[in-house]
């Protein structure tokens, strides 16, 4: 009884976050769609699902959290390869939204940002990790999504995250982790500055790392190493940039500022070379 009335607040606490029950899309002035999603249910591992059933008990999957995100697709009729666009620590930046869409769209492709906060009431988690492992199953909430729309080409998704949300994508994406317990699969995942120590080499799909030589934040070395050291299932392509910081594809830091302890800082031959290597990843992912 207690669990369905959590699940009742939780629902409606998501209507009062978004400000319109009752319509499933909104347009937005930058030319995307607010929807509304879940994030993927949390499944047991099959060692949970073996351990519980030694016991007499049955684990049930933990249902999904109601979500919402920004979609952007090309003109026509598709359908098109698709990419899931996970935000770092400090939330999805409106300007952070308008470039890719627009980039990812004149590329021609389907573009879903996930906003993993305002439906839970948070602003920010750079101070701690607590939100990686509901994240990961927003990314497969979102590939759920988007596989259903009759533009999208369900077998064509990529998934792709900055910072915290570039984190996620290696994690989601790892080897063994949860990718094994979902149904539908990502083809390929980009990583913008993540931290590398938090995943092993082990990738189910191809995989492109962008970092900067500078970043204190999440450092290079440890991307370095995991891919020295593991090699990976999936082919994992590190790209470090020379005099690069963290979050040096990020146009509104050109000034460079503090944050956390970590330098922040804009980096325009980084940024420009880095977008030009997810174009050619995002083709050759898509092509195969």
């Amino acid at each position: 009884m207690a669990r369905k009335a959590l699940e009742l607040l939780k629902r409606i606490v998501w209507l009062a976050c978004l400000g319109i029950a009752g319509h499933l899309n909104v347009a937005r002035a930058d030319g995307s769609q607010q929807v509304q999603f879940e994030s993927a249910a949390v499944l047991p591992t099959p060692f949970q699902a073996r351990i519980a059933q030694q016991s007499g008990q049955v684990l049930k999957a933990r249902p999904g959290t109601p979500l919402i995100g920004y979609l952007t697709r090309p003109p026509g009729e598709g359908p098109f390869p698709a990419v899931v666009v996970l935000h770092g620590c400090t939330g999805l930046f409106p300007s952070v939204r308008k470039n890719w869409s627009e980039r990812l769209s004149s590329w021609g492709y389907v573009a879903l940002f996930v906003d993993s906060f305002s439906t839970r009431g948070i602003r920010e988690t750079c101070d701690h990790r607590g939100l990686l492992a509901d994240r990961v199953y927003d990314a497969y909430g979102a590939l759920e999504f988007l596989s259903k729309l009759s533009f999208v080409d369900p077998r064509r998704i990529a998934l792709s995250g900055s910072s915290a949300g570039g984190t996620t994508t290696l994690e989601a994406v790892q080897a063994g982790g949860a990718e094994q317990l979902m149904e539908r699969k990502f083809k390929a995942a980009i990583a913008y500055y993540p931290n590398c120590s938090a995943a092993d080499g082990d990738m189910a799909v191809p995989t492109l790392i962008l970092i900067g030589e500078l970043d204190d934040w999440t450092p290079a070395q440890k991307c370095q190493a995991m891919v020295a050291e593991h090699g990976g299932k999936g082919a994992v392509q590190l790209e470090v940039f020379k005099g690069a910081r963290h979050a040096f594809a990020s146009p509104g830091l050109k000034a460079g500022r503090e944050e956390y302890g970590h330098r922040v800082e804009y980096n325009a031959a980084a940024a420009d070379q880095s977008v030009s290597d997810v174009r050619a990843f995002l083709k050759k992912a898509f092509s195969g």
